[in-house]
């Protein structure tokens, strides 16, 4: 087994998987997190906290591991093969999490190693669990990298749902593959040029609910730290009370619009600055968010004002806010709405796994599979009605083909096993029924606070078992990426093949 650094040799006959383009790439998103740990260093040394050393040395360490790698493993052009890309997408995830967590490790927060893993790796997924307590009197430079780290991992999603995902169909996902490589529909003729108007869409997204949080009457500082979680559907806040701290109604209103912006397919949006505009209503998927939305919102806000006697406009801008964040997998939160009721607990519990839209910031199982299965369903009820009609499902007027439709239901049973596995694990470890539900639910479909009164929106992850917030971060991980994008790497015959 032993070869070249990046290299792995099997006996003979057995193929080989040139590692040196993933080191490649790892090294050079480790270069990338070491000058975005300088931000909060700048931060903190202005505001004469001595944890800007702490982000200075680990800005220090990632960029030489982040330089070595790029040095040892530079072999002429860039060139990813299939499993190569599947060991990529994941093995860079948790590279990044584990040196994300330097600044957490050894800050005066004085985290232990697996709570400095889990923190990183919630920031990094954009899920939002915090194992932080005490957030009110937490450095800058500590707040503002827990803000920073879920921007970075949205901008990863949006980049790896549009380029890699397609590619490796996972899940459905090549059914939007004709976004980069069909003629009629591209929006430009390299996925490299298609990543850039997404990087600029998100830049300038991030820019505009900035100021729009500042006019609400945030601080300079809280406005930014806010804007990139919102716009990253990420859900870390500055406080320990999240967004209900501040009891602000505006900020309540320009926060729900940029969580629900950034559930919108960010392709759209750079169609729509090149004069497709009229693309972002016509997409099935956008429609069906606003529809589940919608539906869901009425039905809470309706419950709310009804069974705990709360004034209808205040219930809904408590439901609008509430819902938008669950359902997107930002994780904000305005209310404990775990004590609404039952009604209300059922709700957020299924909002939790159907996410946004594909080719978003948002997480979950996305609505577009619910489209797919639910076409899916329909003909073949009207084929029980019409044996002999020629009845085919279709997804933005266009047929479904039958590898996306069994790729979509392998994704969501895959999904609910490996929901009941993390479940069951947490249970094992002494959860509550609640808490080991809900606790799998929210890492899984990466949305941050679960239900009840330990990890519920008024509650913490501090107080699980090392073991379970292992647990969890894998389960942040699963769902980040799809799921099978990580569990491929555990079969034999992926690296035999």
């Amino acid at each position: 087994m032993r070869g070249e650094f990046g290299r792995i040799r099997r006996r003979p006959g057995d193929a080989v998987i040139d590692l040196a383009p993933v080191l490649f790439v790892c090294g050079l998103l480790l270069v990338t997190l070491a000058i975005a740990m300088l931000v909060p260093a700048l931060v903190d040394y202005i505001a004469g906290h001595e944890d800007w050393r702490v982000f200075t040395i680990s800005s220090g360490v990632t960029i030489f591991v982040g330089v070595l790698l790029v040095l040892t493993n530079w072999h002429g052009p860039l060139r990813l093969g299939l499993r190569q890309a599947f060991v990529l997408t994941s093995l860079s995830w948790v590279v990044v999490s584990l040196f994300a967590a330097l600044p957490f490790r050894f800050s005066d927060l004085e985290l232990s190693f697996t709570d400095a893993v889990f923190e990183a790796m919630s920031g990094i997924t954009t899920t939002g669990s915090t194992v932080i307590v005490g957030l009110d009197y937490a450095a800058p430079g500590i707040l503002l990298w827990r803000s920073l780290l879920q921007w970075l991992g949205g901008i990863g999603i949006i980049v790896t749902a549009v380029a890699l995902l397609p590619l490796l169909q996972v899940g459905g996902m090549q059914l939007f593959r004709t976004e980069s490589t069909d003629q009629s529909d591209k929006i430009s003729p390299r996925v490299a040029q298609i990543a850039l108007g997404i990087i600029s869409v998100y830049l300038g997204m991030t820019a505009l609910w900035t100021l729009f949080i500042w006019l609400t009457g945030l601080t300079v500082f809280d406005a930014v730290a806010h804007a990139m979680t919102t716009i990253a559907t990420g859900g870390f806040s500055t406080v320990d009370m999240s967004i209900g701290h501040f009891a602000n109604p505006s900020l309540d209103w320009v926060i729900s619009a940029g969580m629900l912006a950034s559930a919108v397919p960010y392709v759209l949006y750079v169609q729509a600055l090149r004069g497709r505009a009229w693309l972002l209503w016509q997409d099935e998927q956008v429609r069906g968010l606003f529809t589940i939305l919608a539906v869901a919102i009425l039905a809470m806000s309706v419950a709310h004002t009804l069974v705990n006697g709360v004034d209808p406009l205040l219930a809904l801008r408590f439901v609008v806010f509430n819902a938008v964040s669950v359902m997107t997998g930002t994780g904000y939160a305005t209310a404990d709405y775990s004590a609404w009721g039952p009604f209300a607990n059922a709700g957020f519990f299924f909002l939790m796994f159907i996410g946004g839209c594909a080719g978003s910031t948002t997480c979950g199982i996305k609505v577009f599979r619910f489209q797919i299965l639910f076409a899916t369903a329909r003909a073949q009820v009207a084929r029980l009605i019409q044996p002999h009609g020629v009845l085919l499902a279709t997804y933005n007027r266009r047929p479904i083909p039958e590898s996306v439709v069994v790729s979509v239901i392998a994704f969501l049973v895959l999904y609910l096993v490996c929901y009941a596995a993390l479940a069951l694990a947490l249970g094992l470890m002494g959860l509550d029924f609640l808490t080991a539900t809900s606790g799998a639910a929210t890492a899984i479909s990466n949305v941050g606070p679960g239900l009840g009164n330990v990890i519920g929106p008024a509650g913490n992850f501090a107080t699980l078992p090392d073991a379970a917030k292992w647990v969890l971060s894998f389960g942040m991980l699963l769902g980040r990426l799809e799921l099978f994008t990580v569990l491929i790497l555990f079969m034999p015959s992926f690296w035999r093949a």
